[in-house]
């Protein structure tokens, strides 16, 4: 559906441009955006590496598995239906972390095992059980407390403060964490769908 709403789009512009005699503004737009877009990579490349490699310091140091403790409380709370010492559970836990100190790429191969172990427990293979449900939320709403791309971003844009994000980003993330736990409690508790897995 995606990809029809972005031909329409890119039609539209190019019929519009024509009607109007401006066809050039179209090419040389979409060769400006490419050329921008090559230049922010090739920023974001030192920035991200030096992130990364800051992160996996952190990571190997054990300040993920340091916040992994500190949450796993918290976690067999809200998971209460995957058994603590259960593999989803510390993949679960290590998505989290990884997460919230904003290492996507390492977070991305422990949701994929979450969602594997948590499909093992499911006993409704074609259907999302509860914990499947609270661990998606949790993925996409987790508070972000160093936001490494977004910096990245602003500083290849020539920011002069590109860390000024840090504060909102994590004040915005916190408040959408509580939201997205708040809403699959509720579903979870008080709705007709609650409750059956």
């Amino acid at each position: 559906m995606l990809n029809f709403i972005w031909l329409f789009l890119l039609a539209s512009g190019v019929v519009v441009a024509a009607l109007n005699g401006n066809v050039e503004i179209v090419t040389e737009a979409a060769l400006g955006a490419a050329r921008g877009a090559v230049e922010v990579c090739f920023d974001l490349i030192g920035v991200m590496a030096l992130w990364l490699g800051i992160m996996r310091i952190a990571e190997k140091g054990g300040l993920v598995r340091a916040i992994a403790n500190l949450m796993r409380p918290l976690m067999v709370r809200l998971f209460p239906s995957v058994p603590p010492d259960h593999p989803a559970m510390g993949a679960i836990i290590l998505n989290l972390s990884a997460n919230m100190l904003g290492l996507g790429n390492a977070a991305t191969p422990f949701g994929m095992k979450a969602m594997r172990e948590l499909q093992n427990l499911n006993k409704d293979g074609d259907e999302a059980s509860t914990a499947m449900c609270t661990f998606l939320a949790l993925n996409t709403s987790c508070i972000t407390l160093i936001p490494a791309t977004m910096i990245g971003v602003r500083l290849s844009f020539g920011s002069s403060n590109p860390t000024e994000i840090v504060g909102p980003c994590i004040f915005a993330t916190a408040i959408a964490m509580i939201i997205a736990v708040s809403l699959d409690y509720w579903f979870r508790t008080y709705s007709r769908w609650g409750g059956s897995r």
